[in-house]
């Protein structure tokens, strides 16, 4: 009996091995055929399963006979499922492929490292604001970018002038001198243009907008220390695109903007043109205007020549012209025989051109060429000062690019000239020559599977000033498709230059000019790390995304603007003998859920200036800011967003703090297939510095203007009607 057990026991052992069955898979991205380390399959409804190995292959063992269900997953790509009838007819490896969830960031390309590959892949960090958020921000603010860029995290629009609205960029709480801003890789918008560079830069003809926060100038050249604004225009397709976008603001603005776009054949052409206005606005009462009175006129059209597969021809001209008027509210109306007559008037002419050619050789290098002339005329007057000039720059930048799978490497040279003329001879002559000679190398190099690393080295050669040496380095190192690690540092440079954010709120009144004998380049170093975490559960239904940079930049020898008051008075740019250095952190959360989107951010910014005299926070830079931003959308017929914006309190040029304040909004708007219409309410809460704080000291006729940290216009509503015939209007698929 004992025997006949054994036996029987025997057989079943022998039968159930037969019934294990061994399956082995290679799991791939469907669009790059890449192994996806880490993927994981499971038998459903058992807890069978296994993981992939460095190169995608996952071997399971004891797989019972029969019909079984395999649940294919990894963070960032659609679950897949397979029913498998065990044993298998062949022992062949079973090859798995997994359809990315996140295919838009795999295909979005960065221009701005010059780089020809994807987001994903390059080692420089790049945050880009294109597609639906342009759409939104163009909505809020259609006349120029400034609210583009100013709501994102790190970002701030810093206020120049309280009666004429200029403005600059401060990334990481640097100031706006130190922000490179270029349209399609031209740096059009430097010097004496600068403090209206943004607000006449309107976004209906922008396709993205590329900020790279850090040091920067090993790319493009000097200004770059505190990072890079790229805006990227639209380029014509065989479809053509057609929009008219009309907006008017209860206070008292109107835009109307129109672009176009054709390729046909060889031959291709953008058109943008766009006229905005704005009425003298006081929602405070207090005789001066929040918003100035102004009338703009803007035309850049563009050809593009396709001579054959291989070559890119882009000729394209920008004219813009403005006449702004800030100051007293009843003397811009008309009133001259009022007694207090302070007024601030800005007449300005921009013409610039644009040439970029490119052309693919036989062994798959691209040549670039790109040259960019801009003409600028400013005349800025005040009821008792005038200040004028022409400033007329030149780029011109060759470079080649040789790619392959595992490297990519360009090099080139380029020549960078400003010249400004100081048209009011009454006080200082601030006439001055900048011209600066430059060579690049950069190359992105995938070290290995998971590691990316992208070096660079720039040399400049600024005439008078001397020449620098900016290297640079960038890691991107993979450890899975969900978790990604960032980690870059270079240095930077800016040469001297009378056109500074402190130099624009004096309005270069009594200004000495810049000196070789005297004045010397500003250089820099900065570092920047960040971790990036994505996951999705169920398809497009949960998505979670967290990414943490932490930022640190030093800057010697900053020039600061000195106040002299004997024996006569005078202002004067020094370098000081000290450094600024900024350090922070960003943090930055998006969550998706159906039709809901949210987005979180907060910044972390602590900016000091040393001296021999001791340490100093540096002015206007709020140490605490909060992003959150709710946006639900039904594709094609609406969209609905509240935002709120919270800046801490800031240290501000006279000693004093600033009142911590809330900026809120709402916007819906209503898609039809050729047609939308929408309305916002801008800063609802009304948050104005002139609720809480005063703007200026002295009299209405004489005022001398305090720092404007806070909102001045308050709160506007604004609303219109966007027209998209044809072309990729946001409302289609």
């Amino acid at each position: 009996m004992t025997k006949l057990k054994i036996i029987v026991l025997f057989l079943l052992g022998i039968n159930t091995l037969k019934a294990q069955n061994i399956l082995k898979a290679k799991v791939t991205n469907a669009a790059t055929n890449e192994p996806l380390a880490g993927a994981t399959v499971y038998l459903k409804p058992s807890k069978i399963g296994g993981v992939a190995d460095e190169e995608g292959v996952i071997t399971l063992f004891n797989i019972p006979n029969g019909k079984q269900i395999l649940a294919w997953r990894i963070v960032g790509y659609e679950t897949r499922y397979d029913t498998l009838n065990f044993p298998l007819s062949n022992s062949d490896t079973f090859k798995i492929y997994l359809q990315s969830l996140d295919e838009e960031m795999e295909e979005i390309e960065i221009s701005s490292t010059r780089s020809s590959r994807s987001i994903k892949d390059i080692p420089t960090r790049v945050e880009y604001i294109a597609g639906e958020e342009l759409e939104e921000k163009g909505n809020m603010k259609p006349g120029d970018i400034r609210m583009l860029l100013a709501e994102s995290t790190g970002i701030q629009t810093q206020q120049t002038s309280a009666t004429s609205a200029n403005a600059s960029i401060r990334i990481q709480g640097l100031d706006g001198r130190y922000t490179q801003i270029l349209k399609d890789g031209f740096p059009l918008y430097s010097g004496f243009s600068g403090g209206l560079g943004l607000l006449q830069t309107p976004p209906l003809d922008l396709k993205q907008a590329e900020v790279i926060k850090g040091s920067s100038s090993t790319l493009y050249g000097g200004g770059a220390i505190a990072g890079m604004v790229n805006l990227i225009s639209k380029t014509p397709t065989d479809g053509g695109e057609l929009r008219v976008f009309l907006n008017g603001t209860s206070a008292k603005g109107l835009d109307i903007n129109t672009f176009y776009c054709k390729r046909k054949g060889k031959f291709g052409f953008t058109v943008y043109a766009a006229r905005n206005s704005n009425a003298a606005f006081d929602p405070s009462g207090i005789g001066l205007t929040a918003i100035p009175k102004f009338e703009r006129y803007t035309f850049n059209p563009r050809v593009y020549f396709y001579p054959n597969k291989n070559t890119k021809i882009m000729f394209g001209v920008t004219g813009v012209t403005e006449e702004r008027k800030g100051g007293n509210v009843s003397l811009i109306n008309g009133d001259i025989g009022i007694p207090e007559r302070y007024f601030e008037n800005n007449s300005t002419k921009r013409i610039s051109t644009q040439l970029h050619t490119e052309n693919k050789t036989k062994n798959g290098g691209v040549i670039n060429f790109k040259n960019s002339v801009a003409f600028f005329d400013r005349e800025l007057t005040t009821n008792n000062y005038g200040f004028s000039g022409k400033q007329t720059n030149s780029f011109s930048e060759l470079s080649y690019l040789k790619a392959s799978k595992k490297l990519e490497c360009i090099g080139g040279l380029n020549v960078w000239t400003e010249n400004f003329k100081h048209d009011n001879l009454s006080s200082y002559n601030l006439d001055y020559i900048q011209n600066t000679i430059g060579a690049f190398a950069q190359n992105t190099w995938k070290a290995a599977k998971k590691l990316t690393v992208e070096s660079g080295l720039r040399v400049d050669h600024v005439v008078d000033f001397g020449t620098v040496l900016l290297p640079r380095l960038s890691l991107l190192y993979k450890q899975n498709p969900a978790l990604t690690y960032r980690l870059g540092g270079g240095m930077g440079y800016k040469a001297p230059t009378i056109f500074t954010e402190a130099t624009e709120r004096i309005q270069y009144q009594n200004l000495q000019p810049i000196s070789k004998k005297v004045n010397s380049m500003e250089k820099s170093y900065g570092l920047n790390g960040d971790i990036n975490y994505r996951f999705y559960l169920s398809h497009n239904k949960l998505s979670f995304n967290v990414n943490q940079l932490f930022f640190y930049t030093r800057i010697n020898s900053p020039l600061l603007l000195n106040y002299h008051f004997a024996p006569w008075s005078y202002n004067e740019l020094l370098n000081s003998n000290g450094h600024i250095d900024t350090k922070g952190g960003e943090t930055n959360i998006k969550v998706g859920f159906g039709d809901f989107k949210l987005f979180l951010g907060y910044t972390f910014t602590h900016t000091d200036l040393h001296t021999d005299s001791g340490l100093k926070r540096m002015p206007l830079t709020p140490k605490h800011r909060l992003n959150t931003v709710l946006m639900y959308e039904i594709e094609g017929k609406w969209k609905v967003g509240l935002e709120g914006y919270y800046f801490g309190k800031q240290t501000l040029s006279d000693g004093k703090i600033g009142k911590d304040y809330w900026i809120c909004g709402f916007m819906v708007e209503k898609l039809w297939e050729k047609f939308s219409v929408f309305i916002n309410f801008e800063n609802f809460l009304d948050a104005r510095q002139t609720r809480f704080d005063t703007i200026y000291t002295g009299t209405l006729s004489n005022p001398n203007f305090r720092d404007i940290y806070a909102p001045l216009d308050g709160f506007v509503v604004n609303g219109g009607i966007k027209y998209f015939p044809f072309g990729d209007a946001c409302c289609k698929k």
